[in-house]
């Protein structure tokens, strides 16, 4: 196939638009054109590169460099048969005439060769001798590409000699020879350089990394093949690939990753590893025990022995055990698609590893007599082209048979049937070689039948079938997967009812002899349950049985005869307990005769029957018993449990502790219950007595013709009064469920001290303890330090101790932390450059103060307060300082002041004399102040001039200019007069009487003139101050402190700064693993799928305003006014105009509003936090005490000095290398570089930007035919992972950025076979590295103060959580685009309410959270041997994410969840996206209910934890779905009471009048329609992480704001969804685009999205409702009545209009204009093919109807039957017409569809008329209608006279044959292929198209009549988004001429 499916449909213009650019004639003008190659001569691009890279040096050489590519270009492809070939070959030919003449004249040489010649000298001159022996890694990367461009220069070289028929010079050829040597050692490479010249790289230098390499290098006594040319560094990787044919790139990558895992392995065990590296045996073994895990199961679980056999000695078993792992990720990194199945990896493993051992253990081969060799030889490629393509092939084939059979996944084994196939010994049947013949391989035959339906037959031979299991699409899978659970809810329905039923109605009647013999029969309907669950199992895996061994069928069999067996003996003996037997067991009585009484023989059999139960019990009881049987592989255990279940690989002993058991089963028997009580006591007990009296009455009259009059108790009656009940009894678990996991998810949240921090001022009371908590989770501990207590008094009270003082390195490392926290804030723009310098601490600790200092914000305003109180203090001292101390924070700020005072003063003091009387001075005051009598000497009132000439002096200080000085001087000898002559008048004798002064007593005073002139000389004052960093943040804290005037309660003043910084705070007090030291913590990765989304915004994109003059920027200003002002402030402009000058502003704009965007930039930035806080920990972990106080700004502002190997900013950098890697998957960068894209180009910014960023991509190559007959050309597929290629250091050379490719490993064939994403995550894999790995999605954000918690997460992975380790690590998420719209909102709050308390209940005490999306971490090396991080099987696996929690629980792991770290997440924000989302959503869990692994954990869970696992899955969709559908029984129920005439009849009996249970019941459902039952958990999460004020609030506000109006119409959307995806499939992966939602849906496209799933669902239940308020007679004056309607009209009014209220401007009249239009035009337009089904109707139509096509006969058949509840309409209301005069004959009801035919014959008369004669008989044609028209009236009239039919006769018939119409066309459309053949296909068109008008109208009136009012349109303006915005659109629109105007002159420009 020429082009793949991706995670969407394949944009068809992507290809084409290659040859666009390509014609241009214009390739070579932009920087970027190397890029824009034809697939099939890619080869050129690294010449066309060096062009570009020597352009501006020397013309002439990159115009021979383009010749040259040019003439391979031809070599390559002389045809010019490859797409795009002849258009780029043209433009380049064009593009070298124009260039040949200039650049000639600008030679230097005078040939071409002796230019090139000259040239390549110098080059190599420049740009490889000068950096001989670099040890920086930027210097390694620029060697690295000098020695390709040198390469490729030579290559050009010799071509231009060879033409001109010149020798190469000898000292060229040898410097050439250099060349090649070292280009084969220097390549790109990803994280290690593993040359022989990188030994000096920083990240070589670490011992455990050495330790590795050495081990791998060990090859002694390694057989190499005899022809195999040696390198110098070889090792065991390279003699693998010598001997089992792996590529080239894949050993690269597999050698890195088996290196840096052993090395992170090694650290970790041995944190204090010595200089002489050495890999430990503990080391090894521990990677060898998690990689090979899964493979040792499997051999067990097989019987076979496992390959993995080791020497006796310790030497060689280290090197055996190295040679087994690589083996393996050699297989694994190149298995490509066959990563999905893990056990066909253990398969070729397993051989593969049995090969290896025998060739290293001499063994003789039985076959040949020689030496074991590999099966499939060494030779290149061999393992890809012999192993991996074969099976891929099959994939492949079974992935072209799902595209056909769309929804019929029983026609085609998926990625899990062809990976079960190995789960069973016949697997070895394959062979080894493998055997073509084998019937795994076997090619289904394609001669497919076709029968009437235009259905495809399965072929009848030769293909395997399905394995283990098969998802076949039916309803009945929600039984099958559930029985257990249906069965209990069922049994205890029939045991509720008898009792309710018989004697007193109470509980304890169960007591009564005959009450409790009649509720033991529930054991006969288990017995019937029992046995429709074994023929569901014995039908539903038919068509896996030719897979099933011989015992499996045995079981299946056996199971429905025993199943059969008991449903004769237990109703059989359950009679024979009776003296006088109901009617039931007298019936039983009489077929086997009436022998006496014997209870025992039924308690017998019951015992018999149970025998299984109580054992399963027993073992419930005891889990770990259970998890031994289970797992165990004995013979006997083996066949105990073959009858419980059968045996599978996966699923077994999964069960958990007995404290876990205790927790989720308390919690369920509570639930259970209270949910049991309830429907007792409120639904079922008060429906007995109405049903009793019903039963007895006898009604004989009915309003309408009765088919079954003599049917016995109303039958009818009581099954529509009691199915909504039952119903309801089968839904409300799931509200009781939400009740219940809301109050213990709130106090389980309590529990873990979410919420203790919410406000600024909670973070203020408790700052004091946050360098503790900082320093106790952030900071690795001391060994000295012990480890924190925990237990229970851990959880009620944590406290940390305050930091003294004295403590420096403690203060300097938070310092440190808090400041990289709040200057991310400030680069994110959340908060101004004045919040900042308020929230910063000194970087550069201040040794000489000795105390904390604190953030400004908290001492703002502190000192001009307390100069006051010490100006008003009036000498009384101690109250003084009871009043500052009682403060803490204005105590801390008056002694960082005074001290930073006496600093500052003693540091510009210079002068002898002038210093000796400042010495004095503060002797004296510091005296007083140890004396406690500073008050009571000093007059402190005039403290405030002092202060005042301070600050001037500080604001001198800050500006620092050399003209100032004077007024320093002045401000010295000012502030000295103060202190002697205002402040210290008691001491001022004593200062001037010092013996100092000379002479003695009076003698030697200074008189009062000579006393100004000090500080006057030269030298006195050292001013301007030499300016350091410090210095200079030393000041401005300085003058902060003493200026800030007023509080800074509202520091930082954003929302968003805010909530950050206070879960921070809280998340520091909650329970977290202490941090290790980065050089010991858990290395991970991070890889993110990405498609095409947006990676940047681009200007134009910005600007480009829609219908309303709304532009993305302007949308953005007016929802983040602060955050645009404070991105001013940080480019220094004024207004958005000044940014339009620069092209670096412009590019900060577009960062900016990317950044607040859903796009890749915002993901990539987040997710580098990581790094950049690895960095931070490193430095701070490393850190000499000189280093940390001098901080990591001064490491990061002198990094060019930093650059030596051994310098600590180096050595950061290469812990963070070592420990974190970040790839993003880019499926289709290649394409879109080669086409010019500019996404591709903003991905190589992102690259570019953070250079360690990785990008993996799947490139599609043409290989050009020499063959002339074949017309396509063959395509080849890579998965390559590339990186930026670094700008040249030290170069003011402009470079080109550039990508180079690091890896490119050959895929067997296109990759995306399955679901686009998780097939994109699936190639990338094997490029990410580490033991953890967070799968990101591209919608999400990070931020810098959670990347810090990083490390502490890893260590849940060594934590064991209850019995087994985690296996993936659930992270909360916050949803950051709640700020967008009210819609926006509601739906963060809906997700938010999911991430938190929801998975915080699933993970612990229920134990089934599984993985839903995107920042959980995974156990790498767990689920790299099990089959990856999501599943890709085509549909059934659409919900690719959760099957990766189902894989990992049913594989013995364990996913928890963790609240302390959190990772940002947007949503979609506009309805008509979010209906996509939970499309998408609705269609994954139609899914997979029929899937084999909800199946499986349904039956091997225990009961409790299966029941979790139902309601947090599948079961709310069903509950959804089963909400909806009572509704309908109810009103259906109704209608037939009513339009039957027994309700009448009923209303006569009293005790049936006053009934109000059914309407009680309800109720109770009611209340998830109006969609309260979303408000619950969301209103406890956010009481308690906000308080509940908030919650109060906030939920207030969302009923103002139309949140009931969302829920509901989105319970619709799902509902429909799920129902027909279970019914006909058609799942799809939806893609809902991410923007921002600021434009208007038109008419149309609402009505396209919405009309099957909402607008037809209405309309019938309006329908149902105005037909029982015209003849139903029913309760009126009951309130829950009411509630009931009014809660259906609600959802009817949800379901018709709520598209229309969210749309943005959906009230304005002149865009209400433009959707009439736009909806007449595309509802009148003609379809055919090509015609896309938004231009016209019919196009949609027929897409409507395409789930249809691939239902299947089951599909079909339920959608014909589910269409007849249409006819019911008319059969019960031509009965209440007037006209029939209480007819009830059977004929009404035929003169009835007679009309109905009449009308269908005129309208297909008229229709054929039109055809047939308009053209040429136009009078006739006008003459026949005309007839009809009178024919009509006349009938009317007299139907009107004679038998006076009335208006309400009209309406009846109206609503009476239009229901019959729909229903006739949904038949008709379900049988298409019939009616096609019969030729009324264009009839039911007509029709159709006539109904969709007709509801068009109706829907559009309503909305039209309220556009007519202006106010309609401010309401919902205001209604849907936020005030900011609402002002900012009335602005707009005022603008709107302004602004178009100056665009315009803009372009004229």
């Amino acid at each position: 196939m020429s082009s793949r499916e991706g995670m969407s449909q394949r944009n068809p213009q992507l290809q084409r638009r290659l040859t666009r650019t390509q014609t241009m004639g214009n390739i070579g003008d932009s920087i970027f054109d190397s890029e824009v190659i034809p697939s099939s001569l890619v080869e050129i691009a690294p010449i066309l590169r060096v062009a570009n890279e020597v352009e501006p040096s020397n013309p002439r050489v990159a115009y021979l460099c383009r010749f040259y590519a040019f003439e391979k270009a031809h070599r390559l492809d002389p045809n010019s048969s490859g797409r795009g070939v002849r258009q780029f070959k043209t433009a380049l030919l064009q593009r070298l005439e124009r260039e040949d003449d200039p650049t000639l004249m600008g030679r230097v040489e005078k040939s071409d060769a002796r230019e090139m010649q000259s040239f390549y000298q110098h080059y190599y001159k420049k740009y490889i001798q000068a950096l001989q022996n670099v040890s920086d890694k930027a210097d390694r990367a620029q060697l690295t590409k000098a020695y390709q461009t040198a390469n490729v220069l030579f290559e050009v070289l010799k071509a231009v000699n060879q033409t001109q028929s010149v020798e190469v010079d000898q000292e060229i050829l040898e410097t050439h020879d250099k060349v090649t040597e070292k280009t084969e050692i220097y390549v790109p490479y990803n994280i290690l350089p593993l040359d022989p010249d990188s030994a000096n790289q920083a990240i070589m230098k670490y011992p455990e990394i050495q330790a590795a390499v050495y081990a791998l290098r060990n090859t002694r006594g390694l057989p190499w093949p005899r022809d195999y040319k040696k390198k110098k560094y070889e090792d065991i990787l390279d003699w693998l690939q010598a001997m089992f044919g792996f590529q080239k790139d894949n050993v690269a990558n597999q050698r890195e990753h088996l290196i840096l895992l052993l090395a992170n392995v090694l650290i970790r065990q041995f944190p204090n590893l010595d200089q002489q590296p050495k890999l430990d045996q503990r080391a090894l073994d521990e990677v060898m025990k998690r990689l090979f895990k899964n493979y040792k199961n499997w051999c067990k679980y097989l019987g076979r022995d496992s390959s993995l056999r080791l020497p006796k000695i310790q030497q060689e078993a280290q090197q055996r055990k190295l040679l087994y792992m690589g083996l393996y990720l050699l297989i694994w990194g190149e298995a490509a698609n066959l990563r999905f199945m893990p056990e066909c990896l253990c398969y070729i493993y397993h051989h593969m590893a049995s090969e290896l051992y025998g060739m290293l253990s001499g063994k003789v081969s039985n076959m040949t007599g020689e030496n074991v060799k590999p099966a499939y030889g060494g030779e290149e490629e061999a393992f890809l082209k012999k192993v991996v393509t074969p099976i891929y092939e099959v994939i492949d084939r079974e992935a072209a048979r799902s595209k056909r059979e769309k929804s019929k996944h029983s026609h085609w084994r998926n990625y899990d049937d062809l990976n079960e196939y190995f789960w069973s010994v016949d697997c070895f049947h394959l062979g080894w070689p493998m055997r073509a013949d084998a019937d795994f391989f076997c090619k289904p035959m394609d001669g497919f039948q076709g029968d009437i339906n235009g259905e495809t037959k399965p072929p009848k031979v030769q293909w395997m079938g399905k394995v283990n299991f098969v998802e076949i699409r039916s309803f009945w899978h929600i039984f099958r997967s559930f029985d257990r659970m249906w069965s209990f809810f069922i049994l205890c329905l029939q045991a509720m009812i008898i009792v309710a039923w018989n004697g007193s109605g109470q509980p304890s009647a169960i007591f009564a002899g005959d009450v409790f013999k009649k509720v033991l029969s529930i054991f006969i309907t288990a017995a019937i349950l029992k046995l429709l669950q074994a023929i569901l199992d014995f039908i539903f895996s038919w068509k896996a049985r030719r897979s099933m061994s011989r015992h499996v069928q045995l079981r299946y069999l056996l199971k429905v005869v025993s199943a059969a067996a008991w449903v004769v003996i237990l109703p059989v003996t359950y009679a024979y307990t009776w003296e006088n037997p109901p009617g039931f067991a007298q019936t039983i009585k009489s077929w086997f005769g009436n022998g006496s009484s014997s209870p025992s023989l039924f308690i017998l059999a019951v015992v018999f029957y149970l025998s299984p139960n109580m054992l399963a019990g027993l073992l419930f009881l005891f889990p770990f018993v259970r998890r031994f049987l289970e797992s165990s592989n004995y013979k006997i255990v083996v066949l105990m449990m073959w009858w419980s279940q059968p045996r599978l690989y996966v699923g077994r002993g999964m069960h958990e502790s007995m404290w876990s058991l205790f927790k989720y089963s308390s919690f369920w028997l509570l639930l259970l219950i209270t949910k049991l009580a309830f429907s007792f006591y409120i639904e079922i007990k008060p429906l007995v007595g109405p049903t009793k009296a019903i039963m007895e009455v006898h009604i004989s009259t009915y309003q309408w013709h009765e088919f079954f009059p003599q049917a016995k108790n109303n039958i009818g009656v009581v099954i529509a009064l009691w199915a909504p009940v039952i119903l309801v009894y089968f839904m409300d678990s799931q509200i009781w469920y939400a009740i219940f996991s809301t109050l213990f998810g709130g106090v389980y949240g309590a529990f873990r001290r979410l919420g203790e921090i919410r406000t600024l001022g909670m973070l203020r009371s408790r700052f004091q303890s946050l360098p503790g908590a900082f320093n106790a989770r952030l900071i690795p501990l001391e060994k000295s330090e012990a480890a924190k207590k925990k237990g229970l008094k851990a959880t009620f009270s944590r406290k940390f101790d305050v930091i003294p003082s004295s403590k420096e390195k403690t203060a300097a490392r938070f310092a440190q932390l808090w400041n990289k926290i709040i200057s991310s804030f400030r680069e994110e723009d959340l908060i101004s450059n004045r919040e900042m310098d308020l929230l910063l601490v000194p970087y550069w600790a201040d040794r000489d103060l000795e105390l904390m200092q604190w953030p400004p914000f908290l001492l703002a305003s502190k000192i001009p307060i307390a100069v006051d109180m010490a100006k008003d203090s009036s000498g009384k001292q101690s109250e003084l300082t009871k009043r500052i101390k009682s403060n803490t924070y204005m105590y801390s700020a008056v002694c960082e002041c005074y001290a930073s005072f006496r600093n500052i003063v003693k540091f510009l003091v210079r002068g002898q004399r002038e210093r000796e009387v400042i010495e004095l001075i503060f002797s004296k005051v510091d005296k007083h102040i140890e004396d406690d009598d500073l008050v009571s000497k000093y007059k402190l009132s005039a403290l405030p001039s002092l202060y005042d000439l301070f600050v001037k002096l500080v604001k001198y200080l800050l500006e620092n200019k050399q003209e100032d000085r004077d007024e320093v001087v002045i401000l010295f000898q000012d502030m000295l007069e103060v202190v002697t002559r205002d402040i210290m008048t008691e001491d001022l004798l004593s200062i001037f009487l010092d013996p100092i002064h000379g002479g003695s007593g009076h003698e030697g005073m200074v008189p009062l003139d000579q006393q100004y002139q000090l500080f006057a000389s030269a030298g006195a004052i050292k001013f301007p101050a030499p300016e350091s960093e410090a210095w200079k943040e030393k000041i401005k804290r300085l003058y902060l402190l003493l200026t800030v005037k007023e509080s800074a309660m509202d520091v930082p003043s954003n929302l968003e700064a805010r909530r950050r910084m206070s879960f921070f705070a809280n998340s520091l007090f909650m329970d977290m693993p202490t941090s290790p030291k980065v050089r010991n913590m858990l290395s991970f990765s991070v890889l993110t799928p990405y498609y095409k989304e947006e990676v940047l915004f681009s200007l134009p994109e910005l600007e480009v305003t829609n219908e309303d003059g709304v532009s993305i920027l302007f949308y953005l200003q007016k929802i983040f006014p602060d955050e645009w002002n404070n991105f001013l402030e940080r480019v220094n402009c004024l207004s958005e105009e000044e940014l339009r000058g620069s092209d670096e502003l412009e590019e900060h704009l577009r960062l900016w509003a990317s950044y607040r965007g859903q796009t890749l930039t915002r993901t990539v930035r987040g997710m580098m936090y990581y790094r950049k806080a690895l960095e931070l920990q490193a430095f701070l972990d490393m850190a000499e005490d000189d280093d940390l106080m001098d901080g990591y700004k001064a490491i990061e502002l002198n990094e060019d000095q930093m650059k030596g190997e051994r310098s600590l900013w180096t050595q950061c950098q290469a812990l963070a290398d070592m420990k974190f890697t970040y790839v993003v998957s880019c499926q289709i960068y290649g394409i879109q570089k080669r086409s010019g894209d500019s996404r591709a180009q903003d991905i190589l910014r992102l690259m570019t930007t953070y250079p360690s960023l990785r990008v993996a991509y799947i490139d599609e190559v043409e290989e050009p035919n020499q063959d002339r007959s074949k017309k396509v050309n063959d395509k080849v597929y890579y998965s390559i992972l590339v990186k930026a290629a670094l700008p040249k250091s030290n170069s003011s050379e402009p470079g080109q950025n550039l990508d180079q490719t690091i890896y490119r490993i050959k895929l067997p064939g296109p990759a995306i076979l399955g679901e686009g994403k998780p097939e994109n995550q699936n190639h990338a894999i094997i490029f990410t590295r580490g033991e953890g790995l967070q799968t990101i999605d591209m919608n999400q954000d990070n931020y810098m103060e959670e990347a810090l918690k990083m490390r502490n997460l890893l260590q849940e992975f060594i934590k064991k959580h209850d019995v087994r380790y985690p296996s993936i690590l659930g992270l909360r998420e916050h949803i950051f685009t709640g700020s967008v719209s009210s819609l926006a909102w509601f739906m963060s709050n809906q997700e938010t309410s999911f991430v938190t308390i929801g998975q915080r209940l699933l993970a612990n005490p229920l134990k089934v959270r599984f993985h839903y999306g995107h920042p959980d971490i995974f156990d790498r090396l767990f689920h790299l041997t099990r089959g990856g991080v999501s599943k890709a099987s085509k549909n059934i696996n659409l919900s690719e994410d959760i099957f990766a929690g189902f894989n990992s629980t049913l594989r013995e792991g364990n996913v928890t969840h963790h609240e302390y770290i959190q990772v940002g997440k947007g949503r979609d924000v506009g309805l008509n996206q979010i209906s996509l989302f939970e499309a998408k959503i609705g269609n994954g869990n139609g899914e997979q209910t029929l899937s084999r692994d909800l199946y499986r954990l349904g039956h091997r869970f225990d009961f409790f934890r299966m029941l979790s696992c139902y309601f947090t899955t599948i079961g709310f969709y069903i509950s959804t779905l089963v909400t909806v559908l009572t509704v309908y029984v109810f009103l259906y129920g109704r209608l037939y009471l009513v339009l039957s005439g027994l309700e009448k009849g009923l209303l006569m009996q009293p005790a049936i009048r006053e009934n109000k249970s059914v309407e009680v019941a309800l109720a109770s459902q009611s209340f998830v329609q109006i969609g309260f039952l979303m408000a619950l958990p969301m209103m406890m999460e956010i009481g308690l992480e906000r308080g509940f004020r908030t919650a109060l609030s906030e939920f207030i506000l969302m009923q103002l704001q139309l949140a009931p109006v969302f829920f509901t119409f989105s319970l619709g959307t799902k509902t429909h969804y799920y129902g027909r995806t279970l019914l006909h499939g058609g799942a799809k992966y939806r893609p809902t685009g991410r923007g921002f939602v600021v434009f208007h849906a038109k008419f149309a496209d609402n009505y396209r999205l919405y009309s099957r799933s909402h607008f037809v669902k209405g309309l019938e239940l309006m329908l149902l409702l105005i037909v029982y308020q015209i003849f139903g007679q029913s309760y009126r004056g009951a309130v829950a009545y009411i509630l009931i309607t009014v809660s259906m009209w609600f959802m009817v009014g949800t379901w018709l209009f709520a598209p229309f209220l969210f749309n943005p401007s959906g009230f304005e009249w002149q865009k209400i204009v433009d959707d009439w239009m736009d909806w007449n035009k595309w509802i009148s337009n003609r379809g055919g093919i090509g015609v896309p089904p938004e231009k016209s109707w019919e196009s949609w139509w027929e897409e409507e109807q395409d789930h249809l096509r691939h239902s299947g006969k089951r599909g079909i058949a339920s959608e014909i039957i589910l269409s007849l509840r249409f006819f019911i309409y008319q059969y019960g209301l031509v009965y209440h017409l007037n006209l029939t005069k209480n007819n009830q004959s059977v004929l009404v009801y035929g003169i009835s569809w007679l009309v109905i035919f009449m009308i269908l014959f005129v309208l297909k008369t008229i229709s054929v008329g039109r055809r047939k004669f308009s053209a040429n008989f136009q009078l006739l044609f006008r003459l026949i209608k005309g007839l009809i028209f009178i024919t009509f009236i006349s009938i009317l009239a007299i139907l009107i006279a004679l038998p006076h039919m009335t208006m309400q006769d009209i309406v009846v018939c109206v609503l009476a044959f239009m229901p019959t119409g729909w229903g006739l066309l949904l038949i008709a459309q379900a049988c298409k292929p019939v009616v096609q053949k019969a030729g009324f296909w264009g009839s039911v068109k007509t029709l159709a198209r006539g109904y969709e008008v007709v509801m068009g109208l109706f829907l559009f009136t309503p909305v039209a009549f309220l556009a007519w009012f202006p106010f309609v349109s401010e309401f919902q303006t205001r209604m849907l988004f936020n005030q900011a915005f609402s002002r900012g659109l009335q602005i707009s629109r005022i603008l709107g001429g302004h602004r178009k105007g100056r665009a315009s002159t803009r372009n004229k420009e």
